[in-house]
């Protein structure tokens, strides 16, 4: 079982924005072992009056998983201060990437054993931006999956467009492209997302059931990217899903 000082390490590098060397990380943890660093390293961030406020789910399709040598998806929780629609890449990030995903929010609880139907009439939809980082250097593609998950699945930054009520089909299979500067770098499509988003988050939630963990209303989950990670760079992204709407991320050097 890792120490206490491993996660101190890492919440020192979340909070000072200080890169880690990748050998401080053990190298034979499992992936149980790294979820409760991740969960410590969520707690340890109550100094820094952050509290948990959502979900990202990583490695969401075949392509991700397999720069990874995973064969399931990951879970990372994200704090309330993660969430913004303004990034300075010198001040706030390390190694970032960006990243165009749908983002549910939760209306009413919803737990392991929720059906598909209930996770929709129990969500909202809104177009998502996430931006992954790492506390690792040189960690993308080449970092072990258990060290992507204790570090919160390399939680950055998500913004979060306006929200809507949808259905099963408004989100089957839709198109989605990112644009820096007014200029289309990416376009991928929802079933990328283990062939529909809602199907990411009944993998999460089933998941989390393992941990003794549920979402509550109020958290939101980024649920899987369209396209191959960027990197970030400074400028304006916008993310377009189709049907949608839109969300718009400023970077700043």
């Amino acid at each position: 079982m890792l120490t206490q000082t491993f996660v101190d390490t890492l919440y020192d590098s979340y909070k000072n924005s200080k890169a880690l060397k990748k050998e401080v990380f053990p190298s034979d943890i499992s992936l149980d072992e790294a979820y409760q660093v991740q969960h410590a390293f969520t707690e340890a961030k109550r100094e820094n009056n952050e509290c948990l406020k959502g979900y990202k789910i990583s490695m969401t399709s075949p392509e991700t998983q397999a720069l990874f040598e995973a064969n399931e998806p990951l879970y990372g929780q994200m704090t309330d201060k993660q969430i913004t629609g303004e990034i300075s890449l010198s001040k706030q990030m390390l190694s970032p990437l960006i990243e165009l995903e749908l983002v549910f929010i939760v209306k009413e609880q919803l737990t392991a054993a929720s059906t598909e139907e209930e996770i929709i009439s129990n969500t909202q939809i809104a177009p998502g931006i996430e931006v992954p980082d790492s506390r690792f250097e040189d960690w993308f593609p080449t970092m072990p999956k258990e060290q992507v998950c204790a570090d919160g699945a390399v939680g950055g930054k998500v913004t979060i467009g306006q929200t809507k009520d949808y259905t099963y089909a408004d989100i089957d299979d839709i198109n989605g492209k990112l644009l820096f500067n007014g200029e289309v770098i990416d376009v991928g499509t929802s079933a990328a997302v283990m062939g529909h988003p809602v199907k990411a988050v009944q993998w999460l939630l089933k998941k989390l059931g393992e941990h003794d963990l549920t979402l509550e209303p109020g958290m939101f989950v980024s649920s899987g990217t369209f396209i191959l990670p960027k990197t970030l760079e400074a400028g304006t992204y916008t993310g377009e899903f189709e049907g949608i709407g839109l969300v718009q991320l400023t970077v700043t050097d």
